[in-house]
């Protein structure tokens, strides 16, 4: 397997593509034209895996396969936006994919949210986890809306720095991750139909595990088992059921395991122990604490007042 060039800065990303030094260190709005008029880069940065230290938002227009990253290429007429994780790991667009595509890169190093309520926040933004072919589809509204806030931050860190830059920077870089929160729930909303299969999948999938022997082999079920056996990520399958249900990925596991231990407890003689071991509980306690934490009571009184 290739190594994987690791970015771990701004300054870095701009020695990379061969620009001037950032204008701030822990921030950064890349032109993707004009970084490649600028530039020469090396012939052996193209095609390669790579990954950062900060997070990224992409915007492409009409790109078609040209980022490496999940397993499915794509072709979408409007404008796209792709968010990366500090780690994620990408791989760079051949020389012959760049012609002619228009896109930026807004760079943030997670240093720039330190002591800010932001920091906090960046776990609720769940796209920063979705994979490539999941990103985000704007409409020309939408488009609209995210160059001027895109706009804005990059004017704040370009002009010189006072006592307000770093709050109207955040201010600004929050209110943009807020809106691509707001545009995703509309692209959830309007892809419903499609989205309702994907939820029918999913619920059969989890009978189905719950019915065959990985329930023995290998316990409980995790996110990542659906989400790969539904051809998305873990993060992007739980929002969509989340959207389409009410219920992430972890609530619905729970509501089957709850479901068919009430069906146990009714129908046989077997001990809580012996039930929480058939469901995949490597610890009954576990399965004791889940159960009462759904029903407001334990197993066993669950079953005596049943």
């Amino acid at each position: 397997m290739s190594e994987i060039l690791n970015i771990k800065n701004i300054s870095q990303f701009h020695e990379i593509l061969g620009l001037s030094a950032p204008e701030h260190p822990l921030i950064s709005f890349i032109n993707d034209n004009d970084a490649l008029d600028k530039s020469e880069i090396d012939e052996t940065l193209y095609n390669i895996r790579f990954s950062s230290d900060m997070y990224s938002v992409m915007y492409k227009d009409k790109i078609s396969g040209s980022l490496g990253y999940g397993r499915n290429s794509y072709d979408f007429q409007e404008g796209t936006l792709i968010f990366a994780s500090p780690g994620q790991v990408f791989t760079s667009p051949k020389k012959e994919d760049i012609k002619g595509k228009k896109g930026w890169t807004l760079l943030f190093h997670p240093d720039l949210l330190l002591k800010s309520n932001l920091s906090n926040k960046m776990d609720s933004y769940t796209y920063f986890s979705y994979e490539v072919t999941e990103a985000l589809h704007l409409s020309k509204k939408e488009e609209e809306y995210i160059f001027g806030v895109t706009e804005q931050i990059k004017l704040e860190y370009s002009q010189n720095i006072d006592k307000h830059s770093q709050n109207l920077i955040l201010s600004n870089l929050e209110l943009l991750l807020n809106y691509c929160m707001r545009f995703y729930d509309r692209q959830f909303y309007t892809r419903t139909n499609l989205n309702s299969d994907f939820v029918g999948d999913f619920e059969s999938k989890l009978k189905a595990y719950f019915n065959s022997e990985l329930i023995t082999e290998n316990g409980l079920p995790s996110a990542n088992y659906f989400g790969a056996q539904l051809n998305m990520s873990p993060n992007y399958l739980s929002d969509l059921l989340k959207k389409e249900t009410g219920k992430s990925i972890k609530e619905h596991i729970d509501a089957y395991i709850v479901r068919k231990a009430k069906n146990v407890l009714l129908n046989s003689n077997q001990t809580v122990s012996e039930i929480a071991y058939g469901l995949g509980f490597e610890y009954p306690q576990s399965f004791s604490r889940m159960f009462k934490k759904k029903t407001g009571l334990s197993p066993n009184d669950w079953r005596n007042l049943n």
